[in-house]
């Protein structure tokens, strides 16, 4: 806009003078990003209208009036990484495939103060790198960030990143942060990443001082947990070993954290991935005599990638055939947990360990899987998802190949136990039973007759189904996207405990669970029918009845329909009503009594008609 046309538009409205170098800003050409529709640039200004023509991506020479403009669209500078990725874009593409560090630089070079918070950051890097591959790039980019002396890390997502004004090294502002925290758990942290970050022969910082806080708060912090304690002892001993000191000195020794068996398990299910191999060799130096009986235990009760390190561990020292008999027994007596199940079922195929899992691949273990997901959707109290199901459905294979040496009948005992498991939404289940079925095809008609002994389908009509069906189509594809996005963003406002539009996000996410399990399930046993199979002999499902109360003498017509029809207002009653279901069945002439609260009526029926030859 030129100066001409802004003094127009303030003269029509004095309160935009405030405004007028942001009405200055909104000239031809200048990208801009607006609150709703993104990312554009304006196009031109049409002085008629007094209205700006701006292109966004799905809205081309889109009007807009500026004084509307001023509170929900920002002009961008010419150095802002969008502008740049349409101006520039060869340069942002090099920078995002070969130097992130400098991307980050040059995006902060565009804020004012030359700082951002973590949220705007990552909304902007994501708009340039691209969705889809945004969250594998941010996370190898921070590592480069983070050792990029220009720029100060936050500490929270709450802070900022803000570009020195005089670079400092990785090591300089370790050590300033250690200085300046009191928190034991905070400079075991911080030494650790000084420890990556240092040599013995290119020591920047002061490892004596930090040596000896992460000693005292090992020694003396009421912070720490037993886990904790033993890794903040790990890394004080890394740190002595740099310096050349003898770690004996220090108390406790990692081996005293440890002396007490019946501690090892809630230590193994808290230390930090990268520490669980160097854990099971101290419990394996500590305990040398015992150090067999206390592995199986911690495999027996391990989760994630703990019990790959616990079997890895097994083998390599020479347990191999003692943990195929462990895991048979363990099988034999349905105590295999979720997690070594999990690793059997990824790694059946691996030659490393063929002879350990020949054995188990059998029906037997579909069964130990059933009940181990069925065990752990009943112990949930939420809706999180169930690793072990989730490979069951995502590896097609799978039950194939566990059922390679079953017979009709334990495959028919299994197909059944699926469909009463409790882990599985009812849309996964019909897919799973359609690889049951694929290999033995009698299950069909025997599943079948199973699930409509112990389930009553619903009739519902097509129209009904349809709506059903858009609802949870909606909270499906909408619904719970949104709700995942909220809770990603309320995360981002700090401490959950405070943070109600946090609690509100996971209570509106527990309702959309819930109302989408139940919708799994009613779609599941819906029947679709026209209403064609009703009679004028009795009342069913279909009907068109006429009514008489014996106490008033007032004749009405009921429809009674689908189990999702029901509209009172236009006297159409689902068969699953109270008043619905008890005239089923009746035929013209009989007296059918109706509870309603405390009071009971009888209605006389009086014709019976077909509601397909109403329409």
């Amino acid at each position: 806009m030129n100066s001409e046309a802004v003094s127009a538009l303030i003269a029509k409205n004095p309160s935009l003078k405030a405004a007028k170098a942001k009405l200055e800003a909104m000239e031809p050409g200048a990208y801009v990003v607006h609150r709703s529709w993104g990312f554009g640039q304006i196009k031109s200004y049409d002085d008629a209208s007094q209205r700006l023509l701006i292109n966004f991506k799905d809205k081309k020479a889109h009007p807009m009036d500026p004084a509307f403009c001023i509170s929900t669209l920002d002009v961008l500078p010419a150095k802002h990484l969008l502008v740049r990725k349409e101006t520039d874009a060869k340069k942002i593409a090099e920078l995002i495939e070969e130097n992130p560090a400098q991307l980050v630089v040059e995006a902060l070079e565009s804020y004012p103060n030359n700082a951002a918070t973590v949220i705007e950051m990552e909304i902007v890097l994501a708009q340039v790198v691209g969705q889809e591959k945004f969250k594998k790039w941010w996370s190898a980019a921070k590592k480069a960030v983070a050792k990029d002396p220009r720029v100060s890390i936050p500490e929270k997502k709450t802070e900022c990143y803000v570009l020195r004004e005089t670079p400092v090294s990785a090591e300089d502002e370790i050590l300033e942060q250690f200085n300046s925290t009191r928190s034991a758990r905070r400079r075991i942290a911080l030494a650790e990443e000084l420890l990556d970050s240092s040599t013995k022969k290119d020591i920047k910082t002061d490892l004596s001082a930090i040596l000896n806080g992460v000693a005292e708060a090992v020694k003396t912090s009421n912070q720490l947990d037993a886990a904790e304690r033993l890794y903040g002892a790990a890394i004080r001993d890394d740190l002595a070993k740099l310096l050349g000191a003898d770690s004996a000195a220090f108390e406790p020794q990692q081996t005293t954290l440890i002396a007490n068996v019946r501690d090892l398990p809630g230590i193994a299910e808290k230390i930090p991935v990268h520490f669980q191999s160097r854990f099971l060799e101290l419990v394996n130096a500590t305990h040398p005599v015992e150090s067999r009986d206390i592995l199986f235990t911690l495999l027996k009760v391990s989760q994630g990638k703990f019990t790959t390190e616990c079997i890895n561990f097994l083998v390599e020292q020479g347990h191999a055939e003692e943990l195929a008999a462990a895991l048979k027994r363990w099988q034999t007596e349905q105590n295999l947990r979720a997690p070594v199940l999990l690793w059997i079922a990824k790694n059946r195929h691996s030659k490393k360990f063929a002879k350990l899992l020949n054995d188990l691949i059998t029906p037997r273990l579909l069964s130990a899987i059933f009940f181990a997901i069925d065990y752990e959707a009943l112990q949930a109290s939420s809706a999180r998802r169930i690793p072990l199901a989730d490979i069951l459905s995502d590896d097609t294979e799978l039950i194939s190949d566990l059922l390679s040496t079953a017979d009709p009948e334990t495959a028919r005992d299994l197909a059944n136990t699926l469909m009463l498991n409790q882990g599985f939404e009812e849309l996964t289940k019909k897919s799973l039973l359609a690889r049951f079925i694929k290999l033995f095809p009698k299950i069909q008609s025997l599943v079948a007759a199973d699930a409509e002994s112990k389930e009553e389908q619903l009739l519902v009509s097509r129209a009904s189904y349809d709506r059903r069906r858009e609802e949870y189509d909606a909270i499906v594809s909408k619904k719970i996207p949104e709700n995942s996005k909220a809770i990603a963003a309320a995360r981002e406002h700090g401490d959950l405990k405070e943070n109600s539009e946090y609690k509100m996000a996971k209570q509106d996410q527990h309702m959309l669970m819930a109302q989408k399990t139940l919708l799994e399930k009613e779609l599941g046993r819906a029947r679709i029918t026209n209403f064609a199979e009703a009679t004028v002999e009795q009342v069913s499902v279909g009907s068109v009845v006429e009514v008489e109360n014996t106490s008033t003498n007032q004749v009405t017509r009921y429809s009674i329909l689908g189990a999702w029809d029901g509209n009172p207002e236009k006297n159409i009653l689902s068969y699953k009503t109270p008043f619905g279901a008890a005239l089923l069945g009746k035929k013209s002439g009989e007296v059918v009594t109706v509870k309603t609260g405390a009071s009971e009526e009888d209605y006389k029926i009086v014709k019976i008609s077909r509601h397909i030859d109403s329409l």
